[in-house]
C-alpha cells in the first residue's frame, strides 16, 4: 500500500505509526489514536488509507461509538 511517489514532490511515501492523529470532519473533530497513516519522506504530506477516513466518518456521525470522549479546550485569540 505504501511506497508510491508522493503528489506534492519528488519523495515517497512511507508508513508510520502515530500515536495521535487528528481529522475535521463536517460533523466534528475525531482523533484516531495509534493508526498508521502515509507520510513523504521529503515533504511530509499525510496519506490516509480509505479504511482510515471511513472510520472517521463512522465514528463523527455517530454510526460507530468512539472508545471515549475528550474535551478540546476552545479560546479566542485577540487580534494585533
Amino acid at each position: 500500500m505504501y511506497g508510491y511517489r508522493c503528489e506534492y514532490c519528488e519523495g515517497t511515501v512511507q508508513p508510520l505509526k502515530v500515536k495521535r492523529e487528528a481529522f475535521k470532519h463536517k460533523s466534528g473533530f475525531v482523533i484516531l489514536e495509534d493508526v498508521t497513516i502515509g507520510i513523504c519522506n521529503t515533504c511530509g504530506n499525510r496519506y490516509y488509507s480509505a479504511d482510515i477516513l471511513h472510520a472517521v466518518n463512522d465514528i463523527a456521525t455517530g454510526a460507530k461509538s468512539p472508545d471515549r470522549i475528550d474535551q478540546i479546550p476552545v479560546t479566542h485569540l485577540e487580534s494585533a
